[in-house]
């Protein structure tokens, strides 16, 4: 079921899709009833096709969201491999510098945008070309 926003209270960073869920009923040509579990009561459990996915595999062999930990490691940080560009943004008062960064485990099209200040004081090696002290 896509995300909606009764399911959840708004985050910068949400699943896209929650749960996966039994269909009981197909109603009309575009809607779907689906078993809810006791949580989403308040939810109608009647959805049109376009915020459901097909689920692809076998439903018991899906691990709950919750039971997954992240390590905080150094070896899972992603680390920046190049600068490809830099820019200038001006703001009425100020100017803020960033600068495009490749990470080592993104391609090209994967690359951000990043202060530059934040990254030549945790990676200095990266700005050989800039003689000044930050």
């Amino acid at each position: 079921v896509k995300r909606v926003m009764r399911f959840r209270k708004k985050e910068k960073i949400s699943p896209r899709y929650v749960g996966s869920y039994k269909t009981i009923k197909r109603v009309g040509k575009v809607a779907y009833e689906l078993e809810l579990p006791e949580e989403l009561l308040a939810v109608h459990p009647v959805f049109h096709i376009s915020f459901l996915k097909k689920c692809v595999g076998d439903p018991a062999s899906v691990v709950p969201l919750e039971s997954l930990a992240v390590k905080d490691s150094p070896s899972d940080e992603d680390v920046p491999v190049e600068i490809l560009d830099c820019q200038v943004r001006r703001l009425r008062h100020k100017e803020i510098a960033s600068v495009k960064v490749l990470w080592r485990s993104q391609s090209i099209e994967g690359s951000t945008w990043e202060a530059e200040a934040a990254m030549k004081a945790k990676y200095r090696h990266l700005f050989p070309y800039d003689s000044t002290p930050s």
